[in-house]
């Protein structure tokens, strides 16, 4: 039985939030959740959260609903993006959770399909598992840096920005 419940952000949580971005060393100044929080209110993002019965943030992630790459542009497909959980709190099932939350936010919408962006190098390798078990798969268009396709024998670092974009039907 879980001990955690999954909500939507609120103002009150922008303190939980920063000082769970700075344990999983990927440090958010306080206008990047003020501003999700914004855009949230705008109908444009959700900020998703995953806290304990009694109290302490587990883990967040945005539900993008404009997403800026090209593809899921055109294709009016929503984007889960920054998934985080604290890292003493990972491998029980919450960063699925939250994954699963956005899922069945953008199936409500009447939607079909979701997107997600998994980077390309080994700190990204239990979210590339993840996706992939939940059925996310390639979108085709192949390897994008900074929501750019990289197009063949062109050189960009791999880095954070380097990504590949998956794709899961809803139906």
């Amino acid at each position: 039985m879980q001990n955690f419940f999954i909500r939507k952000a609120e103002e009150s949580d922008l303190g939980a939030l920063a000082e769970a971005s700075r344990a999983m060393k990927a440090p958010q100044d306080d206008s990047y959740f003020r501003r999700c929080l914004e855009e949230q209110a705008k109908g444009s993002r959700d900020l998703v959260i995953a806290c304990r019965q009694e109290g302490g943030l587990l883990g967040y992630v945005l539900l993008n609903w404009q997403p800026l790459y090209p593809v899921f542009k055109r294709l009016g497909i929503p984007e889960v993006q920054d998934l985080n959980v604290v890292p003493a709190e990972r491998r029980q099932g919450i960063g699925g959770l939250l994954v699963e939350w956005c899922e069945g936010a953008v199936r409500a919408s009447g939607r079909k399909e979701v997107g997600i962006a998994v980077g390309l190098d080994a700190r990204y390798g239990a979210a590339q598992r993840l996706y992939v078990r939940r059925g996310y798969v390639p979108d085709g268009a192949g390897i994008s840096y900074d929501d750019v396709p990289v197009a063949p024998g062109e050189m960009r670092p791999v880095d954070d920005l380097m990504t590949l974009r998956l794709v899961k039907s809803l139906d």
